[in-house]
């Protein structure tokens, strides 16, 4: 199906990765199951085996590299098993013993875990804060930079096209961790980046119900080291998961525009309570991050956090909420939250909650936190 450049959002997200319409065929095939193909004499052609491709994931990756960089045929994406495959696929597929790295203090909790597999095989790593580009101060010399931008839980932002600029004064590539934002949000191969990297377990995906990841990227060498490591590994979705994955793109613009609307309603609910603090969204105005934000990206995220007054404050919150789950992840259509310090691994306060935004009426889940956060009030 031909990708017009001028297509928009909803359009896009609705057509990507559909086959060239057959008379009797459905629109979007249902998913192969195969673990091999039929391969007479020499083992050439699409498909041999099923560790190496899938019809299935073919289609899916077309959809995520149309969304991911409309109109532009070289863009190649792999997807995989989950986020942490696709993470650790960049990282692993472009570093050597000798090289270094540099990731973000305040990124996601498993790249502590990453880290350490990082330095175990010789891998130089140097970490600072997202905020205030302050990862500039560690990059000489390196061999890539890791971005996560907005950083998770934090919400913190920096400037990809500057960070991109002394990247590529050092040498260095850089990868950009774009789970919270989605391809509507932000687009960081247009603003630079040699992969554009998430877990589509999130808001690609948006039902919580299937584990998924993907690496785009248009330098053809690197998408080939990005492949190679993931059948190496064998960090393969299932066809079923793929094909649920490219079914749910197609109401991507839909949810993402609700849940975006909606977070900015909640935020602006919370930022005149009394009992909130610490409270962030880079769509707020007076957001520390919303300057640079605004500079690139296009929709603010579904994530908003914010501070209570410690543990037992943060839980009675959250066990009075009726329209929010108690769960981590985010990005769904059912509105979450949690107490982010019960993991580990975050710099985070103990009463600090990290709030996925959900598609319900806005008016409903404004006042069912409001009422929460009164209920936690007067408990406390």
């Amino acid at each position: 199906m031909e990708a017009l450049p001028d297509w928009g959002d909803g359009t896009r997200a609705v057509r990507a990765g559909l086959p060239e319409p057959r008379k009797y065929e459905p629109t979007l095939p249902g998913p192969v199951f195969a673990a091999h193909f039929h391969l007479p004499g020499e083992p050439t052609g699409p498909y041999t085996y099923g560790r190496d491709e899938n019809p299935t994931w073919t289609l899916l990756e077309r959809a995520v590299g149309e969304l991911e960089a409309p109109g532009d045929d070289a863009v190649e994406t792999v997807v995989f098993a989950s986020g942490m495959a696709a993470i650790s696929a960049v990282l692993f597929s472009q570093l050597k013993a000798g090289d270094a790295v540099v990731l973000p203090t305040d990124g996601y909790q498993a790249l502590p875990l990453v880290r350490a597999q990082l330095e175990a095989y010789g891998i130089e790593v140097r970490t600072a804060p997202t905020g205030g580009d302050a990862q500039l101060a560690v990059l000489d010399g390196a061999r890539l930079l890791w971005l996560e931008t907005p950083s998770n839980p934090g919400l913190d932002v920096c400037d990809i096209r500057r960070m991109v600029a002394a990247a590529r004064g050092a040498g260095a590539l850089v990868a950009v961790d774009n789970t919270l934002a989605t391809p509507l949000g932000q687009r960081p191969l247009a603003l630079g980046a040699d992969f554009s990297v998430a877990s589509d377990t999130k808001g690609m995906t948006g039902h919580g119900d299937i584990l998924l990841g993907h690496v785009a990227c248009r330098d053809p060498g690197l998408a080939a080291g990005v492949r190679h490591w993931r059948k190496i590994v064998g960090a393969i979705p299932g066809p079923m998961e793929a094909w649920l994955a490219h079914r749910s793109l197609a109401t991507l613009q839909l949810r993402i525009d609700r849940q975006c609307d909606n977070a900015l309603a909640l935020a602006r609910a919370l930022s005149v309570r009394d009992d909130v603090t610490g409270l962030r969204y880079p769509g707020l105005p007076d957001d520390p991050s919303h300057e640079t934000a605004s500079g690139q990206m296009r929709r603010f995220g579904s994530v908003v956090s914010f501070i209570l007054d410690g543990r037992e404050h943060a839980e009675r919150f959250l066990d009075a909420l009726r329209l929010v789950d108690d769960a981590t992840s985010f990005g769904g259509v059912r509105s979450t939250a949690e107490r982010r310090g019960r993991w580990g691994g975050d710099a985070v306060p103990p009463g600090f909650i990290r709030f996925s935004v959900g598609a319900e009426d806005p008016d409903d889940l404004v006042a069912d936190v409001l009422r929460a956060l009164d209920a936690a009030g007067e408990r406390h």
